[in-house]
């Protein structure tokens, strides 16, 4: 009895832990949050901020990506062993009334088999 107490700690412990919010630096979550897609620019505000604290999300789950940043404007899965989470940074095509020349600024988490960020980058070219 005592080890099956333990053993649902330790599950209880790791599930907390495997889906808590990041330190994303001084990048202005509320912004980020409330700029879909890059629709407002207001990403675009934190672009240093992001460079700077980028390898830190090396590590951490999806969930905790989302926790943080929120939902991921888009999520494109390549095979089995890995997807990616796109934020834009300057406006996309999903954007009302923008029509893009370019492809967009955006950052991507590559997410490895186990959900895991294996690379951050910053482009605006696609995977």
């Amino acid at each position: 009895m005592r080890i099956l107490s333990s053993i649902i700690l330790l599950l209880a412990l790791s599930l907390v832990a495997c889906s808590s919010k990041l330190d994303a630096g001084n990048i202005n979550l509320e912004n980020w949050k409330a700029d879909r897609y890059g629709c407002k620019g207001l990403r675009l505000e934190d672009l240093e901020e992001l460079r700077k604290v980028k390898n830190s999300f090396l590590g951490a789950t999806n969930q905790s990506i989302i926790k943080t940043l929120g939902r991921p404007d888009r999520v494109e899965l390549v095979d089995k062993s890995q997807s990616f989470f796109f934020y834009f940074l300057e406006p996309s095509g999903d954007c009302e009334g923008v029509e893009t020349e370019k492809e967009p600024l955006k950052v991507l988490f590559r997410m490895n088999a186990i959900s895991k960020v294996s690379e951050v980058t910053i482009t605006d070219l696609n995977p």
